[in-house]
């Protein structure tokens, strides 16, 4: 149980709520096998009655009726008594165990928002969802039931020994013999659960992220008639998972009749042992009364031995998980916490950048400055390393080897959170959240002012598209903006970059899906924008990199060239080369 000792801080946090709950727990055990006396006394008034009425021939029926009726109502009332309590019990652990589930996905989810790119280059999205809520629902199932009745079974089974061993000594310990083995036995079998609980869950991630995969590449799945293919690779994993959830399932049922040929077997020794001690007129018939009924107390709590011990065996393993994703520390650590202004002058000196995933080096000795307010034009085949500067200079990612400034200082020295303030980026895959354009394009601002949006959306060449659809601006995109075209997800994806009016701005390749003549109506827009910024641009087309200030071209990670666009065309080199085919094709 190691990795649910992570849990401690969280159950700390509630310990008040929790006392209580233990305590309640106590007050209703204690309730419960005291008002067994009750049985015990009424037995033997009846008992009593008969003896008296085989000696001496007298029935005092009505003496009967009166005692029976106070034992009964006494013994109801302390029953309904132990009722309310439990429920109190129930509100203080069950209820604390949803504020703690609620507490844990919260942990989780920042954490994930902490980590780098790198980690989630190297897990399935599947895989992160499952953990955060399949997991996280079986470590709540321990966090309640798992604790409750392991605390009512020792309270119980103490409260019980307690009053049992007053009454006589030989027979409780006869009574209670069985259970060490018992306990052994579940050892044991919890070790099994444990193993199999491991590789469920597993399994269960495997088909999440298989799942997720299916339905982020339907259109993919669709257009190369893969749907069988697809559904056969589902039903194999699926039978997996129902294998490996039968076996685990077929271990958990031994506890079932386990515990029936124990408390069976404990049942027959009171009734032995207890017949005996009466017929030597040392035992009166409610005392084994009592012993039975006690024994049966203790059938539930043993019984959910079971039960508790599969919750706690797949909370560990779920735990397990939990925790591989909050050990995993990111590259990228905040500084400071102290808002650091940026003005917008980037320097590279040589940086090196290889992809831990993969082991490619994206990025080979690179150096460049870019003053504040110049643009800079990226240029260079595919798998350059062009990406790879935009991601470095967000602080996406870390450099392997070299070091990256910002306004002369180390780009590590600057509050995180001030410096992608800073940057508008527009990725090259542009992504959109399953909500209104309006939303997406003020998404990173506090405004939901439809102005605003307006306004970007007219500098970025969007707006005209958004108000011929049915609900404008208030029109709500499907997942990952499915159902608008790819010119129409770049460009709102630079109004939202837009904007936030950083003082740096960086297009990796953003005007790839529209056309000359809209790219050209975007720069002409964007002249305004970029005059005081620090401009970014990477880009295949000559078009978009006509107006930088300086030319960087990139081959197989390595600076080839650095220089004014002007002066590049006097040689021959990759830029002059595109340029003249752009050309031609122009």
């Amino acid at each position: 149980m190691k990795a649910l000792q992570k849990l401690n801080k969280f159950l700390w946090n509630y310990k008040w709520k929790l006392s209580i709950g233990f305590f309640l727990i106590l007050c209703s055990n204690f309730v419960n096998v005291f008002s067994v006396n009750y049985i015990g006394e009424a037995l033997n008034s009846v008992q009593e009655l008969l003896t008296n009425y085989n000696e001496k021939g007298n029935l005092d029926i009505e003496s009967l009726k009166n005692g029976l009726l106070k034992t009964v109502l006494l013994f109801i009332g302390l029953k309904i008594l132990a009722g309310i309590i439990t429920i109190g019990t129930r509100q203080m652990i069950i209820v604390t165990s949803r504020l703690i589930e609620f507490d844990l996905k919260n942990v989780i989810f920042d954490h994930y928002q902490k980590l780098s790119l790198t980690f989630y280059k190297k897990n399935k999205t599947g895989d992160l969802m499952n953990r955060i809520t399949e997991d996280v629902g079986l470590v709540r199932q321990y966090l309640g039931p798992g604790i409750m009745y392991p605390i009512d079974l020792v309270s119980r089974t103490l409260i019980l020994f307690f009053f049992m061993i007053q009454i006589d000594k030989d027979l409780t310990l006869y009574t209670l013999a069985p259970l060490p083995i018992l306990s052994f036995v579940i050892y044991k079998v919890a070790i099994k659960i444990n193993n199999k609980s491991k590789v469920l869950q597993t399994q269960q991630s495997l088909i999440s992220s298989s799942v997720q995969d299916t339905f982020a590449g339907i259109r993919v799945i669709k257009s190369f008639n893969t749907e069988n293919f697809v559904m056969n690779q589902y039903e194999k994993n699926s039978d997996q998972y129902e294998n490996k959830a039968l076996s685990l399932a077929q271990t958990q049922a031994a506890f079932g009749p386990l515990m029936i040929v124990i408390v069976g077997l404990s049942n027959l020794i009171i009734l032995y042992l207890g017949g005996q001690k009466y017929m030597d007129g040392t035992l009166s018939i409610g005392v084994i009364g009592q012993f039975f009924m006690y024994l049966n107390m203790l059938i539930w709590p043993f019984t959910s031995l079971g039960w508790v011990t599969m919750i706690v065996q797949r909370a560990e393993a779920s735990m397990a998980r939990i925790n591989e994703f909050l050990d995993a520390k990111s590259e990228i650590v905040n500084n400071t916490n102290e808002n650091t202004p940026i003005k917008g002058e980037i320097e590279f000196r040589n940086v090196t950048y290889i992809y831990e995933n993969t082991g490619i080096k994206a990025l080979d000795n690179v150096s460049f400055k870019i003053k504040q307010g110049d643009t800079l034009a990226i240029i260079g085949k595919t798998g350059s390393g062009k990406s790879t500067i935009a991601l470095l200079m967000a602080r996406m990612i870390q450099p392997t080897s070299g070091e990256i400034f910002i306004d002369g200082q180390p780009i590590e020295s600057f509050n995180l959170n001030s410096l992608r303030n800073s940057i508008g980026f527009v990725p090259q895959e542009s992504f959109l959240f399953s909500d209104s354009i309006k939303n997406n394009i003020l998404f990173g601002t506090n405004s939901y002012d439809e102005n605003l949006a307006i306004k970007y959306a007219q500098k970025a060449v969007v707006h005209d598209n958004i108000i011929n659809f049915k609900e404008g601006y208030e029109t709500v995109v499907g997942e990952r903006g499915v159902t608008l075209s790819g010119g129409q997800k770049q460009r709102i994806s630079i109004a939202r970059a837009l904007v936030k009016e950083p003082n740096i701005l960086v297009f990796d390749d953003s005007l790839s899906a529209v056309d000359t003549e809209t790219e050209e109506m975007i720069l002409n827009n964007l002249t305004s924008e970029i005059t005081s910024k620090t401009c970014i641009i990477i880009t295949h087309r000559i078009s978009s990199a006509k107006n930088a200030n300086q030319i960087l071209i990139l081959n197989e990670g390595k600076v080839e060239e650095f220089d004014t666009p002007n002066h590049m065309m006097e040689f021959d080199n990759y830029f002059s080369e595109l340029y003249r085919e752009q050309l031609k094709e122009n």
